[in-house]
Order: C-alpha cells, then sequence, then structure tokens
C-alpha cells in the first residue's frame, strides 16, 4: 500500500551488523586521517562527514554521516582475498573519502541545500570553501593510498584514478542529461542511462570492493571479479536512489519528497514510464515538456503517472538485475566463503532500503 507521501508502509530490516563493524573498524583511521588537513577544510571535511556542525562542535554519535556502505565494502573485499587488515583499511579510509569528495561537489553542481538532515556543505559554508574542502579530501585520499606501500600503492592510486576518470564520465553525461528533451530522437533513452550509472556510481563501488585487494597484490583475476561486482551493485545502488529520490520518505532520505520530480531529473523510473508507450506514460511527457514549474500537486500527480506506467517496478527490477549480476561475479572466483556471504546480505540492505 502507497501513503500519500509515496512511502510503503512496514518497516524497513535493520542495517547488517558489517555496517557497524566495519565502521569501528575504520573510523579511527579516518579521522588520524582527517586531522592532517589545514584547521579551515578539516571543519568542513568533519562536517560533510557527520562529525560535527557547521560551528565544529561534535554531534551526537547517531547523527554522524551515511551508512558506511562504500567502506564496508572496501574492508570486505579485502577480506575475500584474506588481505591484511592494514590494507583493508587503507583502502576503506581512501574510498570514502572520495566518496565524501563527489558528495560535496555534486551538491555544488546539483544545487541541493540539503544533505543527511542538515545543510550541505556548500550551504553552510559558501561554494568556494565548499570546492576547497572537497579538494582536500581528494588529495588526502591519493596521500593514503601512495603511502600504503611500495608498490602496490601505486597500483592502488592508478586503481583509483581510473575510477575517479569513470566517475567524472557519469557526472559529465548526467549533467548534460538536464538539457536534453524528454521526448524525440534527442530524448536521454534508457541505455544511455545505464551507461551514465554504471559510470558515476558503479564506478566508485567497484573501485571500493578492489582497492584493498590490489593494495595486498592480489591477483587480477580476483580484483578484476570484485571490481564487477562493485560495479554492479553501484548500478542497483543509483536505481534505488532514483526511487528513494521520488517516494523516498524525507525523514530516511533528508530531502523533500518528489526532489527529483520537482527538479525535473532524468532518473531510471521517469525515463521507463516515458518508454513504456502507456497512457500514463504519454501524460507525464506531457506535464513534464510544460515550461511551468512543478508544484506540489503536479509533482503528485507526475509520480503516480511514473508508478501507473511501471516506472516504479521497472527500476526495481532493475535494481535486482545488477545485484544478481553481482552475485555471479562473487561465484566466479574463488573468495573466502564468509565475507562472500556479508557481501550477499549487504547487497540485499541496499536494495530493499525503506521506500
Amino acid at each position: 500500500m502507497t501513503s500519500r507521501t509515496g512511502s510503503r508502509t512496514g518497516l524497513q530490516a535493520p542495517p547488517p551488523p558489517v555496517l557497524d563493524r566495519c565502521r569501528a573498524l575504520v573510523e579511527p583511521a579516518l579521522r588520524t586521517a582527517v586531522r592532517t588537513l589545514h584547521p579551515w577544510p578539516r571543519r568542513m571535511a568533519s562536517f560533510s562527514l557527520g562529525w560535527c556542525d557547521a560551528d565544529g562542535l561534535p554531534v551526537g554519535p547517531g547523527n554522524s554521516g551515511g551508512k558506511g556502505v562504500r567502506q564496508a565494502l572496501a574492508v570486505l573485499g579485502a577480506e575475500a582475498v584474506d588481505a591484511p587488515g592494514d590494507a583493508a583499511v587503507a583502502g576503506a579510509v581512501a574510498v570514502e573519502l572520495v566518496h565524501t569528495f563527489s558528495l560535496v561537489h555534486d551538491d555544488i553542481m546539483d544545487g541541493d541545500e540539503r544533505r543527511r538532515h542538515q545543510e550541505s556543505t556548500w550551504k553552510a559554508f559558501g561554494t568556494g570553501p565548499a570546492v576547497l574542502a572537497g579538494d582536500s579530501l581528494f588529495a588526502l585520499a591519493v596521500e593514503t593510498l601512495a603511502g600504503a606501500g611500495g608498490e602496490s600503492g601505486a597500483e592502488a592510486v592508478r586503481h583509483l584514478s581510473g575510477a575517479l576518470r569513470e566517475l567524472v564520465h557519469g557526472q559529465a553525461d548526467d549533467l548534460l542529461f538536464e538539457n536534453r528533451p524528454w521526448t524525440g530522437p534527442q530524448a536521454v533513452d534508457i541505455p544511455a542511462y545505464r551507461a551514465m550509472a554504471l559510470r558515476k556510481t558503479g564506478s566508485l563501488l567497484g573501485c571500493a570492493m578492489a582497492v584493498g585487494p590490489v593494495l595486498a597484490g592480489a591477483s587480477p583475476l580476483l580484483s578484476g571479479a570484485l571490481t564487477e561486482a562493485g560495479r554492479q551493485l553501484g548500478a542497483a545502488f543509483q536505481a534505488v536512489d532514483d526511487l528513494l529520490g521520488i517516494w523516498g520518505d524525507p525523514e530516511s532520505t533528508g530531502k523533500p519528497v518528489h526532489n527529483d520530480l520537482r527538479r525535473r531529473k532524468k532518473t531510471l523510473p521517469v525515463l521507463a514510464a516515458l518508454a513504456s508507450d502507456t497512457t500514463a506514460g504519454r501524460r507525464l511527457a506531457l506535464l513534464l515538456d510544460s515550461d511551468a514549474p512543478l508544484d506540489t500537486a503536479d509533482a503528485y500527480c507526475a509520480a503516480e503517472l511514473v508508478e501507473e506506467a511501471g516506472g516504479r517496478a521497472f527500476t526495481m527490477a532493475e535494481a535486482r538485475r545488477h545485484v544478481a549480476a553481482a552475485h555471479d561475479c562473487l561465484d566466479s572466483v574463488p573468495l573466502v566463503p564468509r565475507a562472500v556471504g556479508e557481501l550477499r546480505s549487504l547487497s540485499e540492505f541496499l536494495i530493499d532500503r525503506q521506500l
């Protein structure tokens, strides 16, 4: 049953324990790394990570940061090849720093004023300072990997830089999508969207799962399978994020309901609805093609049309397809069974987040 806000009734399954375990393992090293920054970007970085408010005052442990999915994937990827703990932690720290950097800059590009139930970094500190904070986080991530050890450290930096190149490619496509029409030969189609999501979101999750193994000198066969598994999980994660951008509970997402629709963002549920060749899809196209801003009533109507045209169901099926592909990658090479089991559990949590 769908409520007026679009969220599903019922209770969300609790996060798997591996998130807390990996956070406890990684956060001390992450805080140590951030403390090396200049005091001003250090405060903004700590704010972005959810450790303090805009004045630098510490926040309670229940308010800090996101779920820590990427650092958990980094730890589990390393554990899957029985890598040493220091490789797992260094990789996880670098990935979390890059993820936070990308969010800080992403909010600037999208003009998003809220992130994780507080002001976004640019809104709290200004655009220029937020760019500086993001640059500081990126530089610190590279330094973390470069200092993690010998030739493997250099290879890990190459692994990270390749993922960042892909991320930038995907982000550029996503921004260009905003200027393309909703219908007609220049419209964004589903294959183009899939390619963008694999780069924008999949690249970093692929990097997360393989950076620890690369640091530990794992074989290209193992690191390659983990990279592809992470890329597939990233595409699934993006699909669910697209659902949350329309129907997510603001108490969980920290953003207004129907936020992506109000911004006329080209997300997978909308594109699938437009491609459905249904009455609801055609009505949706007329609504989105209008130059008038979407008010509250229009946004509710658009959400209902997306669901009626099958966009919501299509996107959830897409997420599950990518998770299945990730599981196939994990099953294709010899990995530590316990870590694979935890990766499977975490992947199910990623697509069952509350809607």
